[in-house]
């Protein structure tokens, strides 16, 4: 499934795509520094997540999607949707350093809420680190409200620990 904002083209990964990912944003940790997935140290860490994104489009009909600039063609980040019942969908986003301050972010958010809305979703959420202040501006920027803080939530991976973080738990009902 391919899909058009403004300035990017999505479309789902697929195997041609690893080493795009991996140097344009997946191998960098200023980029990966907030995310559930750890930094990827090998292409075949990118491959891995291809391989997830593929089973994610067959099994649910959505998945990740791969943000490429119209203009030149470049990879710029990724974004998408995990399905995780048939009313209820997470999204969020990664962009490549060189991408940041452009409103690719709130661009990439907007077209997830359509896309859930087409797909019948009818509550969206992000969950996000509370340091993580360009995030959450994202998301108020498309409505989506902070329900909460989820306390030792979930490992983030690139903070050097192994202990669960807090989160703060955005969320957008859709109708």
């Amino acid at each position: 499934m391919v899909r058009q904002t403004a300035r990017m083209l999505l479309r789902p990964p697929g195997p041609n795509d690893a080493e795009a990912i991996f140097r344009r944003y997946a191998s960098c940790p200023q980029v990966t520094r907030y995310l559930g997935w750890p930094t990827h140290q090998t292409l075949a860490d990118t491959r891995a997540f291809i391989s997830l994104s593929e089973h994610a489009w067959r099994t649910h009909g959505r998945g990740p999607y791969l943000a490429i600039a119209r203009q030149t063609g470049q990879l710029v980040g990724s974004t998408g949707l995990d399905v995780e019942t048939p009313k209820r969908a997470a999204t969020g986003y990664v962009l490549a350093r060189d991408a940041w301050g452009q409103g690719l972010a709130t661009e990439l958010l907007g077209e997830m809420i359509a896309d859930a809305r087409e797909f019948g979703i009818v509550r969206l959420h992000a969950l996000v680190h509370p340091q993580h202040t360009a995030s959450t501006r994202v998301l108020d920027k498309q409505g989506f409200a902070c329900e909460g803080r989820l306390r030792r939530y979930q490992v983030l991976p690139n903070l050097d620990s192994s202990q669960p973080a807090d989160v703060l738990c955005y969320a957008r009902v859709l109708s």
